[in-house]
């Protein structure tokens, strides 16, 4: 029997029973037809962090910035160029501390930019400070 995930739409943030072998297939919600991976950051809010990072059957890649970071500015690009790079085995998303600061809180985030990566709910890895594309394909890969 093929093995199947858990992925939340990145629109509804529905979760989504999904067979693995076929994430890359142009996937769409079965709750509001879009499609399930957009190769781009997904913007996290407090209430949808924890159904992204706490019901995700793929690892997420998780961006702590602020807009008036300019470290956390210039490294937005290749973030996004990661994404197109990572999905659909990776979801990457954003979470701006400013507007979630009971958030960044909770995870200790103490500099930002700060990469975090999820795995089933758990945080397995951090980077802090900005990264180009290439840096953050290799640091994630070697935690994946």
């Amino acid at each position: 029997m093929a093995e199947s995930l858990i992925v939340v739409c990145p629109h509804c943030h529905a979760p989504n029973r999904l067979p693995a072998e076929r994430l890359g297939d142009g996937a769409v919600c079965g709750k509001c037809k879009s499609p399930m991976f957009r190769g781009e950051p997904l913007e996290l809010d407090a209430s949808s962090f924890d159904q992204h990072v706490g019901r995700s059957g793929i690892p997420v890649l998780v961006d702590f910035w602020a807009p008036w970071c300019g470290p956390c500015r210039s490294m937005a690009p290749a973030f996004a160029a990661a994404a197109r790079q990572l999905e659909p085995g990776i979801r990457l998303a954003k979470l701006n501390t400013e507007e979630e600061q009971q958030l960044a809180a909770r995870f200790n985030i103490r500099s930002i930019p700060t990469l975090a990566l999820f795995k089933d709910g758990r945080e397995v890895a951090r980077q802090a400070g900005a990264m180009d594309m290439a840096g953050i394909l290799r640091w994630v890969r070697s935690h994946t």
